[in-house]
């Protein structure tokens, strides 16, 4: 049976990748591009799904089943991003993913506990990848993720991610943002939380959604280094980006 639109309710879909070796290490897996965010984080880069997604079509959910069928061989999983994918009804869409025999990857900025509290427990994701954008004080990570921000729900997720489901938490860095110090303070963080994965991404400035960062230079591959050396004092670390 061919899946309607109308039958996985509370998502639209706005890109696929259908094949992808880069999001979710040691997996082969399909992306699914969701809608709007509800951070405005100078540094991201998918200004357009973010800021613009009314501009872009619809990829139907009858074609993203009917591939998902026919490749299941072939993937390991999907991995499901955006913008920010709690703001929509997810359950639906991750229950499609697995009858088709897939695993479910999940990223999240954190902002939604409760969201990824019952997509845990129902058993509907495999994995999440959290971003965490700053050290936990309010002004701060506000700063980061350029709205004000409710750092107990950020905690709650960290908490309930690192001691539920197989995670990596991730930070981009962004020079001028984060230094030895916030990656110190984060990767601490993560540690009592009983987090077993940091990542840290290199920021790519010609991607960002603010002008100004456009401006910025990225970090070396050295400095890259030093910071993961730092993080890894903590807890298990390394860099993408090179």
């Amino acid at each position: 049976m061919t899946l309607q639109r109308s039958e996985v309710s509370g998502v639209t879909i706005k890109g696929m990748v259908e094949t992808s070796f880069v999001d979710w290490d040691g997996n082969i897996v399909a992306t699914l591009f969701l809608p709007g965010c509800n951070f405005r984080c100078g540094f991201c880069f998918n200004a357009k799904l973010v800021l613009e997604h009314d501009t872009l079509d619809d990829v139907p959910i009858s074609y993203v089943h009917s591939y998902l069928r026919s490749n299941s061989d072939f993937l390991d999983g999907v991995c499901i991003t955006g913008g920010e994918p709690t703001l929509h009804s997810l359950e639906e869409l991750c229950s499609l993913v697995k009858s088709t025999g897939l695993k479910v990857k999940l990223d999240t900025n954190g902002s939604s506990p409760r969201v990824l509290e019952e997509l845990i427990d129902s058993r509907l994701v495999d994995f999440v990848a959290m971003d965490v954008k700053a050290p936990l004080r309010e002004r701060e990570y506000s700063k980061a993720a350029g709205v004000p921000v409710d750092l107990k729900a950020i905690s709650e997720s960290i908490e309930l991610i690192a001691g539920e489901v197989e995670h990596e938490f991730r930070t981009t860095v962004v020079r001028g943002v984060h230094d030895r110090q916030s990656i110190r303070e984060i990767a601490g963080t993560l540690e009592r939380a009983g987090a077993r994965r940091y990542v840290l991404q290199k920021f790519i400035p010609e991607l960002a959604m603010s002008e100004e960062l456009r401006r910025v230079k990225s970090m070396s591959d050295a400095e890259m280094d030093e910071l993961v050396e730092v993080a890894a004092g903590y807890l298990p670390a390394k860099w993408r980006g090179r």
